[in-house]
């Protein structure tokens, strides 16, 4: 036994479980009989410790788990540095409250011995039991994530925040996983759909915390971190979409007050806007490419990262993205503003210095200059982002 190669392991984070930490061991070396049984492949139970004071790691020991001290708090610290003891090809993760039977996680192995990468449980199709989960949990926090998880990430994923989940140590290698607290399960499933990663779902049920104590899980707090972190793996829908929106605003205002030139006022609608308009159309174009450059930023540094595939179109345009592009259309730009403020001010000499009526052009001319500005040093910057080449991401995307 002790040389038979460990195939399977069941990783559990624990602080302070002494209510139910014997429990989940049990039915997790249950599960293991069965994985044996099925499929032939021997595991072991590992508990991830992340400072117990109530004797946690005493009771794993008597139990037949292996326990892995993590110095780190967070969820994230914990399970990460039992995935990392751990040497096998699959690994479980559940919690130690006995809110999850692990027997249910016998039909993942099968999902990743079937060709899965990662296998989800799924709650809402296997039940939830009376007092397992807060109203407001189950009716608005996980389906709306869930919802907006899929709209973003274009997945069908179910349950997005099940915490019962397995997948094999290869694809855990390719994840690169950094998060310690509870966004740590969010980073796992989108990286997984972002990499293009084979995820299954199998039904599992969700009984009541069993320690008699109130959670771990802060339900407003980390459901604000699962927020976050989908936007900052979303960077289109984070920076592209709202800068392309801003931009179009303030270039229709801006066309819109030039059109109608001198101070006349011009109607959009039931509202009418003055030539003092014209600095928050500025403001909103500035304000826009720098969104959009940011979000450009963004989608390099996740595909250097590999934290994304990168699409045909991406390779094609940053490939295509060399420096002196950028640096030549930021020089144009500024040049333009500042030959438009030069005719301005010509005319006015011109005029023998009357009354100047041209706040609007002139707006606008300043406004050509610093977003020239911003693309010639964003071409900088973007050269150092990339590293002034594109040829990684076509491993990325291999």
């Amino acid at each position: 036994m002790k040389n038979e190669t460990i195939s399977v392991a069941f990783v559990l984070p624990c602080l302070n479980e002494v209510a139910t930490l014997e429990k989940c061991i049990l039915r997790a070396q249950v599960a293991l009989a069965e994985i044996r049984e099925k499929f032939g492949l021997s595991g072991e139970v590992i508990v991830a410790d992340n400072g117990s004071t109530d004797g946690s790691q005493d009771i794993a020991r008597r139990a037949g788990a292996r326990v892995v001290d993590v110095p780190e708090r967070g969820y994230g610290a914990a399970l990460l540095a039992g995935f990392g003891a751990a040497k096998s090809q699959y690994l479980v993760m559940g919690d130690s409250d006995c809110s999850y039977d692990f027997v249910e996680a016998v039909p993942m192995i099968e999902e990743l011995l079937n060709g899965a990468d990662l296998c989800m449980g799924n709650r809402f199709r296997g039940g939830i039991k009376p007092g397992a989960m807060p109203w407001k949990n189950r009716y608005i926090g996980n389906p709306a994530l869930s919802g907006l998880l899929r709209f973003l990430f274009k997945t069908d994923i179910g349950d997005a925040h099940c915490g019962l989940r397995a997948l094999t140590s290869p694809a855990l290698k390719r994840l690169n996983l950094s998060s310690s607290g509870m966004e740590f399960a969010s980073e796992m499933l989108l990286k997984s759909v972002l990499l293009d990663y084979r995820i299954a779902e199998v039904p599992v049920t969700l009984s009541p915390d069993q320690r008699g104590r109130d959670p771990h899980l802060n339900p407003w707090r980390d459901g604000m971190r699962h927020l976050i972190y989908m936007l900052l793996l979303s960077p289109s829908w984070l920076f592209m979409v709202p800068g392309l929106a801003l931009g179009l605003l303030g270039l229709v205002l801006m066309t819109a007050l030039l059109a109608a030139g001198g101070n006349d006022l011009v109607q959009i609608g039931g509202f009418f806007f003055g030539s003092h308009w014209a600095v928050m159309a500025s403001a909103a174009m500035v304000i826009s490419m720098q969104t959009i450059i940011m979000g450009l930023f963004a989608q390099v540094y996740n595909y250097k990262a590999l934290i994304r595939r990168p699409s045909k179109r991406a390779i094609a345009f940053l490939t295509a993205s060399r420096l002196e592009y950028w640096l030549l259309a930021g020089l144009l730009l500024i040049v333009g503003g500042l030959a438009w403020i030069s005719t301005i001010t010509l005319g006015w000499i011109a005029s023998d210095y009357a009354g100047l009526s041209a706040m609007r052009s002139m707006i606008a001319a300043g406004t050509m200059c610093v977003i020239g500005a911003q693309v010639f040093f964003a071409g900088f910057l973007m050269s150092v982002v990339s590293g002034n080449r594109s040829q990684h991401l076509y491993a990325a995307s291999v």
